[in-house]
């Protein structure tokens, strides 16, 4: 898929379908002269319905399609034949997509399952035929109920990338390299900040057939909660991970002052992310020698206090067995 295809937002004008009106026919028939009323009820309008699809991983193929309108009922006839009920109108989602309401910003629902249905916007009910209205008083109703109107909805589709693992780290942390010799996906790669503008997802083999999945998501810098950079907008993506590693180079100027940037924008953005299973790869560490390592490992042992980390090399692969492990216990 390419950088342009991903689409994980966009804001869709919905309206289901009205009911048809009910009918206020009277029945007329050879040697029957007042046959009385027969007049049928409107059908009802159509549903607009969400629908979660498996086979999608994106919400590109609503991208043009901003307005979704579901068919109307049809009118009542006579010999009290119902309306034809209004077409369904379906929204294929991709799993992890929330749907909010655009005018309030309100949660409605959020679709995890391939097959689950929801009723975005509910089709207007048939009007009754005048058979409904006959009484003894009243034996000759030449009145019937008009359709009830579709309801109209503004919404947004907000696409939460579902993966096990999230990768979190500043541009130019290796967190690409480390998707591509992970997983069999293949992340673009360059010598530049921001070489990924969308998250990638890969799946990670692991040992007797065992598998979880990874989300490399765009590098985050100082003051992305406030909407600095690319990473404030697929921050989001990161909420669906039971897991967060944070990937921090060892060439970094100060490599516990890094990820206290990362885990501060994290905690801005949303507070509950810090309830998240953490764990810290210090990656490119196949530029550093046995002494290097062992002053770092110290330092590190102090200012971490406790907190899980791992020396990998995703270049000399070294340390990634190891990696696999650890996240395979985190995760169960």
């Amino acid at each position: 898929m390419t950088e342009g295809n991903f689409v994980d937002y966009v804001k869709i004008y919905v309206a289901s379908g009205k009911g048809g009106k009910g009918s206020s026919h009277l029945h007329r028939e050879k040697f029957i002269e007042k046959g009385g009323p027969d007049g049928g009820d409107g059908g009802r309008g159509g549903h607009v319905i969400i629908r979660g699809n498996e086979s999608l991983w994106t919400l590109h193929h609503l991208r043009f399609q901003r307005h979704i309108k579901a068919g109307h009922g049809g009118d009542g006839g006579s010999s009290r034949s119902t309306g034809a009920d209004g077409e369904d109108k379906y929204i294929d989602v991709p799993l992890g997509t929330v749907v909010k309401d655009k005018e309030t910003g309100e949660f409605l629902f959020e679709i995890t399952e391939n097959g689950e249905e929801k009723i975005l916007a509910k089709g207007g009910k048939g009007g009754l035929g005048n058979w409904h209205f006959r009484s003894s008083t009243n034996q000759t109703p030449r009145y019937a109920q008009p359709g009830i109107p579709g309801e109209e909805l503004d919404i947004i589709l907000e696409l939460k990338v579902l993966a096990d693992v999230g990768l979190v780290g500043f541009p130019n942390a290796g967190k690409s390299t480390l998707l591509s010799v992970l997983t069999s996906a293949k992340p673009k790669i360059g010598d530049y900040p921001f070489t990924t503008l969308k998250p990638n997802l890969g799946i990670v083999e692991y040992r007797e057939f065992k598998s979880f999945v990874i989300a490399d998501i765009p590098g985050i810098i100082e003051g992305a909660a406030e909407g600095k950079g690319l990473g404030h907008y697929f921050l989001r993506h990161i909420e669906r991970n039971s897991t967060l590693l944070f990937l921090i180079p060892a060439d970094a100027d100060d490599i516990k002052k890094e990820y206290d940037i990362l885990l501060d924008e994290l905690r801005r953005y949303n507070p509950e992310m810090l309830d998240k299973d953490r764990l810290i790869a210090i990656s490119k560490c196949d530029m550093l020698d046995d002494e290097l390592k062992a002053e770092l490992k110290e330092q590190l042992d102090k200012e971490f206090n406790g907190l899980p980390y791992l020396f990998i090399s995703s270049v000399a692969q070294q340390g990634l067995v190891e990696l696999k492990d650890k996240l395979w216990q985190m995760l169960n």
